[in-house]
């Protein structure tokens, strides 16, 4: 009877335990089920990101590869401009191209800037010079915009996929600053970003990797960086058109060339004092 009755308070109790490690085994496999997902996403985002890089450099190819037989002079020049000199020898090469392939060549100068602003790479600033030595003041501005804000807008994508462990990891106390100054413009996003495009108080490569992390919509992203790299802007095509008036002329001294470098030289000083000042003012 005793032995009965043990086996009777024993049955429950055993029934309680399996169903505790039921119960855990459920929710390990729910655990588990949760984080495969995110590794997946992560997984995905990875070879998404590689793919993007492939894919331009597939695009870069078969632009360089159809384009016009050049000479061998003048192959030595087809390359991304790394400074004013490569910009230039650039300019005169595809300058003599443009007039039959101007699609052609409008066209390989969008892709190849997209892809320096996707990637964070710098140079896209030769790159508006030569914008300014190939194409009309309207035409390359226009150009050069967009192709900031679709390669900025390409970098922010990315950075949204991949770019939180990487800015958290790297620039942690850099992003907290920055995400303190984006909250007291919350209100006024837009305008806030046109301001940042215009002075160098913050990178624009750290702007576009971190924006998504710190919580900036893409659309006054967006926006603000095709508004606010005009100014900039402005003065690096026009420096490419006196560069381009000064090559046609064949001589080393124009008076309105010097006077234009003159004031693009200027101009370029103002941010950097802007900022100096900003930076005082804020400590």
């Amino acid at each position: 009877m005793l032995f009965h009755l043990g086996e009777n308070h024993s049955g429950p109790f055993n029934i309680q335990n399996l169903l505790n490690s039921k119960m855990t085994e459920r929710q390990t496999s729910q655990d588990e089920r949760l984080s495969r997902p995110k590794e997946i996403s992560t997984r995905y985002a990875t070879i998404s990101v590689i793919a993007l890089f492939v894919s331009f450099l597939i695009s870069m190819y078969v632009v360089y590869s159809t384009f016009p037989k050049v000479t061998e002079e003048e192959k030595q020049y087809i390359k991304i401009p790394w400074n004013i000199e490569d910009a230039k020898n650039l300019g005169i090469v595809l300058n003599r191209y443009k007039g039959d392939h101007y699609y052609h060549v409008m066209g390989g100068l969008f892709l190849f800037y997209i892809f320096l602003q996707t990637f964070a790479i710098p140079g896209s600033i030769f790159l508006s010079i030569l914008s300014g030595y190939l194409f009309p003041f309207y035409v390359a501005l226009i150009l050069v915009c967009t192709c900031s804000m679709s390669g900025a807008s390409l970098c922010f994508c990315l950075s949204q996929f991949l770019g939180r462990r990487l800015v958290l990891k790297y620039f942690p106390e850099r992003a907290s600053k920055w995400k303190l100054q984006v909250d007291k413009h919350r209100d006024d996003l837009f305008n806030y970003m046109v301001f940042l495009r215009v002075t160098p108080i913050v990178p624009n490569w750290f702007i576009n990797i971190s924006s998504p992390v710190i919580g900036v919509p893409l659309v006054p992203f967006a926006l603000g960086t095709f508004i606010g790299v005009a100014p900039p802007s402005f003065f690096a095509i026009q420096g490419g058109q006196t560069l381009h008036q000064m090559t046609i002329e064949d001589t080393a001294f124009n008076l309105n060339a010097v006077i234009w470098l003159m004031v693009f030289g200027v101009i370029s000083i103002i941010p950097i004092l802007l900022k100096n000042r900003i930076f005082k003012t804020s400590n």
